[in-house]
């Protein structure tokens, strides 16, 4: 059974989140997206978790994958996650790692928030900050039930990630140590993509994964994971796939370049530029004098150990995508992807021909002329066909990707190619 998941999103505890991140809004908008498994996000957050409890019912004993109580189906199921950010001194550097963490049930997650809530503060956002080295906390976590799933999250990102320019390390097992057995796989971040971490043989043995980390309900599958899943689909069956390197069949990928850490750079400065650039820099800043934020492009060149366009052996494939509401707002030449015009038209769409993933990667665009925009209709061909203008996105600020040029915009352009 095909499977969409999107393993790492948040709730609306979480620093700079929608407050409309509710189950009940999270699992609307899966089913418009086409996402068939949702992270849960901030399980370790009490007042979220009690929602959890409070909504969510098991979708069949121990299936590990929980539905909303209120839902007449279980085609979205949750699965139970968080991300937990650990702050910690190790040969003589300050560590800044972000990790993703899955509970195989909402006893297990219970056990873990209890444990964590002895020593830290998991009160005041929803990913926490935890003082515990990340071969600590991984050894602590498996103690309390071996089948939980822990990996890190957006793995390049310079400042809170295993391979990050500002606090990470050069190698996994500087950062898991004795606990790198028990590390089955790694996340893109939306600032790389598949093709870019090939390049790093140390990552082969690991399950790529790509999640959204959504922080609002527009930003869910923007990142994505395609599973095949033996029925009845249950946790212990993706775990086995992930740790098996199984059942995967592709995963959708944000433009890295539209990643807020894909260039070096300084925002302030408004100064961004490439690994070649900055090395003739030596890194420092023209505009300020000061060192660049070194992005995760000049990252993965450092660390890797194969030439560009490197493919591994049985590696699996990806598509890379723009969010349908943002090719209808450039479409429409309308500057917000929230606006109700934009949004007329994608409830119409997504009414029409299904779910948002199926029309971005499935739809056949030339059947459906007269009742398509004919601007969407480009739109989306020149994204599946990576047509695009892009500008990279540095030190915190997003990209750019643009679909159409500028003299191609409503009373300029003459005809679409």
């Amino acid at each position: 059974m095909r499977q969409v998941l999107d393993l790492h999103i948040h709730s609306r505890y979480s620093r700079a989140c929608s407050p409309k991140l509710t189950l009940e809004n999270i699992e609307k908008a899966c089913r418009l997206k086409g996402v068939d498994i949702i992270a849960t996000g901030d399980f370790t957050h009490p007042a979220w978790f009690e929602s959890i409890k409070k909504e969510l019912t098991e979708t069949f004993p121990q299936s590990g994958l929980y539905k909303l109580k209120s839902a007449a189906d279980d085609k979205v199921k949750f699965i139970l996650s968080t991300e937990v950010a650990l702050v910690y001194k190790d040969t003589e550097k300050c560590r800044r790692i972000h990790l993703v963490i899955h509970a195989p049930s909402i006893e297990a997650a219970e056990k873990l928030n209890k444990q964590l809530e002895k020593k830290y503060n998991i009160h005041s956002d929803g990913r926490p900050i935890l003082g515990i080295k990340a071969p600590e906390l991984v050894k602590m976590i498996l103690a309390i039930n071996p089948n939980f799933l822990i990996y890190p999250a957006h793995i390049w990102t310079p400042w809170f990630s295993v391979f990050g320019s500002k606090s990470g390390f050069d190698k996994l097992e500087d950062c898991f140590q004795d606990q790198t057995e028990n590390i089955y796989a790694y996340e893109t971040g939306l600032s790389s993509d598949p093709e870019m971490n090939w390049r790093l043989s140390a990552l082969d043995k690991l399950t790529v994964l790509s999640n959204s980390d959504a922080h609002g309900l527009n930003n869910i599958a923007r990142e994505a994971n395609i599973m095949e899943i033996s029925e009845p689909v249950s946790y212990l069956k993706i775990c086995d796939n992930i740790k098996n390197k199984k059942g995967m069949i592709e995963t959708i990928e944000f433009y890295p370049e539209e990643g807020m850490y894909h260039f070096d750079g300084h925002r302030d400065c408004k100064f961004s530029c490439e690994p070649g650039e900055s090395r003739k820099l030596k890194n420092i800043c023209p505009v300020c004098k000061k060192p660049l934020i070194i992005g995760v492009l000049n990252r993965v060149e450092e660390l890797a150990d194969r030439p560009c366009g490197y493919k591994p052996k049985n590696a699996i494939g990806f598509k890379k995508l723009v969010e349908l509401d943002k090719i209808i707002a450039e479409a429409f030449n309308i500057k917000s992807r929230s606006s109700q015009a934009v949004q007329k038209e994608y409830s119409f769409l997504t009414a029409k021909f299904g779910s948002e993933l199926d029309i971005l990667l499935n739809l056949e665009l030339d059947k459906h002329k007269s009742e398509i925009d004919a601007r969407i209709i480009t739109g989306i061909k020149r994204v599946r066909q990576g047509e695009l203008i892009i500008k990279p996105g540095f030190d915190g600020q997003y990209g750019e990707v643009k679909i159409f040029s500028e003299e191609e915009k409503p009373g300029k352009q003459k005809t679409l190619l």
